[in-house]
């Protein structure tokens, strides 16, 4: 039976409220992912292994993001050790990577978007296994068998995803020329079109690669044939990637990084991430009181804030292997307080970096024992670098297109650096006890996301499904700001009349998708999940 209606269709306000459980909770922009986490807790499972699970899904459910390519980052508090744990999973350029080959063939100057130029290692298998073999207690192939089950038998298309696939196969018919994108077409449009909302989906090829990851422990796609597949491909079609790059990566245990905000703790994965922007914002921001939450002076102090946050990321962020300054400085209080003296009541430029659109996906999620997740993984600019390993369902990141050409800036490309990353988990704290994670996807979105979210809940003590829901903001590459349709038309006045360049987007992707989670004294979990998108929470 078919029905004539519109699924993406929003003629009326809905209403959200965040939601309580006891026993475990699961936050993602997939109800199937959500649903595979879920079932992996009702398994015996952690928080952790129920991470893995859901990012595993979420490649199967969300490809137009995120994939068996991925990087990953992930912040975990484990109840057993008291400790909030950073991994660090993004990888390196392949060592042959050529800047100056790649400078006498782009016209712009500029690192490629698509093709095997920009792909680096891909580094979310690798922090599955990492978090599994540390924090799980379930073997990784059960960790991944609800992800198998979708691949394999196939599950519907929702409404946001379809209209991003949409957008992506309009944009790849256009901009991806040659045979090594052939595979992309056959994986991804096997009928020369996008799925329709309710439509089913089948990964046949992704089954059998997450089966072959689950029953190796993930070494096949490092060390095993998964790995030497990725590099024949790469060998065919002139790409950089070799056997060597993959066998060489590792996803890094590090310290969180955090400042105290107005008495919490707001903790960051350290560079080469992008989390020190939304804490350097955030650095400065405290240096101000906010009494109300929709006004102009907020929003003003908010927007100068995350600018200034990303000038100073964008001249010294990178690898922290070649970074040439300690970025621990750029947190210290001193250093906020004499940024947020610079401000001024009008808008001012800070940068003049350009920021490119991408597609990534985030979860967070907790069990009843006190253990708590923050997770992010990404292909960079939606779908990667429209290069899928020929009948293995891989499609591969795209993250190298961040690189510079341009030998004098800090995130020049080099082989085996690592880029400025745009991808970062959340996690909030008090008093030396969890609070609970959270986090905005969506490219350079993110910071942006990360510091009204926190304003919202630590300001203005918004329950997280509000905290989410608040209209957000977003400061552009033209150096212009978008708002939300039903922003406050008082506070796009009074921000014109400082100087902003406000402009109202109806796209409600550009202002990311965001998900959170915090803990009561009781050990109740409170949750919000994104209203953007096709997100939701599954708990008991």
């Amino acid at each position: 039976m078919r029905f004539d209606f519109d699924p993406t269709m929003h003629r009326y306000p809905s209403r959200r409220y965040p939601v309580y459980a006891r026993g475990g909770m699961v936050n993602c922009s997939s109800p199937q992912a959500a649903s595979a986490g879920l079932e992996i807790l009702r398994r015996g499972g952690n928080a952790m292994d129920a991470a893995v699970a859901a990012a595993a899904a979420l490649t199967v459910a969300e490809p137009t993001a995120n994939g068996l390519g991925s990087d990953a980052f992930a912040l975990i508090w484990s109840a057993g050790d008291r400790k909030l744990f950073g991994l660090n999973s993004s990888g390196r350029a392949p060592m042959l990577a050529s800047m100056e080959q790649i400078r006498g063939l782009s016209p712009d100057g500029r690192m490629p978007r698509y093709g095997w130029a920009p792909v680096t290692v891909p580094g979310a298998v690798k922090a599955w296994a990492a978090v599994s073999g540390r924090f799980g207690r379930l073997p990784l192939a059960e960790e991944l068998a609800p992800a198998v089950h979708y691949a394999a038998d196939g599950y519907p298309c929702s409404p946001n995803l379809s209209r991003s696939w949409e957008a992506a196969l309009s944009r790849y018919r256009t901009e991806l020329r040659g045979p090594c994108f052939d595979a992309w077409f056959r994986t991804f449009a096997p009928e020369g079109r996008a799925y329709g909302p309710g439509e089913l989906i089948r990964l046949p090829d992704h089954a059998a690669t997450l089966r072959e990851i689950g029953e190796t422990g993930g070494e096949s796609f490092y060390t095993g044939e998964l790995a030497r597949r990725m590099d024949a491909e790469s060998r065919k079609f002139g790409g950089w990637l070799r056997y060597e790059d993959l066998a060489a990566h590792e996803a890094l245990w590090v310290e969180p990084i955090r400042v105290n905000y107005r008495g919490y703790e707001v903790c960051e994965i350290p560079p080469n991430g992008q989390g020190i922007v939304a804490l350097m914002a955030l650095n400065i921001m405290k240096e101000f009181s906010f009494t109300e939450k929709d006004s102009a002076e907020t929003c003003h102090r908010q927007i100068e804030a995350v600018k200034m946050g990303f000038a100073d990321a964008f001249a010294t962020v990178t690898d922290p292997d070649f970074m040439t300054c300690d970025y621990r400085r750029l947190l210290r209080p001193e250093y906020g307080a004499a940024r947020a003296a610079e401000m001024t009541d009008r808008a001012q430029v800070w940068t003049d970096r350009t920021p490119p659109k991408s597609g990534t996906v985030y979860l967070c999620c907790a069990d009843g024992e006190g253990n708590m997740v923050s997770f992010i993984q990404s292909n960079y600019m939606g779908f990667g670098s429209g290069i899928v390993v020929d009948g293995t369902g891989i499609a591969l990141q795209n993250r190298g297109a961040d690189f510079s050409l341009d030998p004098a800036d800090i995130n020049c490309l080099q082989p085996g650096k690592r880029s400025y990353h745009t991808i970062i988990p959340g996690f909030l704290m008090k008093d030396g006890e969890p609070v609970g994670p959270f986090g905005v996807m969506g490219g350079y979105m993110q910071p942006q996301g990360h510091v009204q979210v926190a304003s919202n809940f630590i300001d203005f003590r918004l329950n997280p499904q509000q905290a989410l829901d608040a209209p957000r903001w977003q400061w552009m590459r033209d150096g212009s700001v978008i708002v939300e349709e039903g922003f406050d038309p008082d506070i796009v006045r009074a921000l014109r009349e400082r100087g902003h360049d406000v402009r109202v987007s109806a796209a409600a992707a550009a202002f990311g998708r965001g998900q959170m989670i915090v803990r009561l004294d009781n050990g109740v979990l409170v949750g919000g999940t994104e209203s953007r998108t096709d997100s939701n929470i599954a708990c008991f």
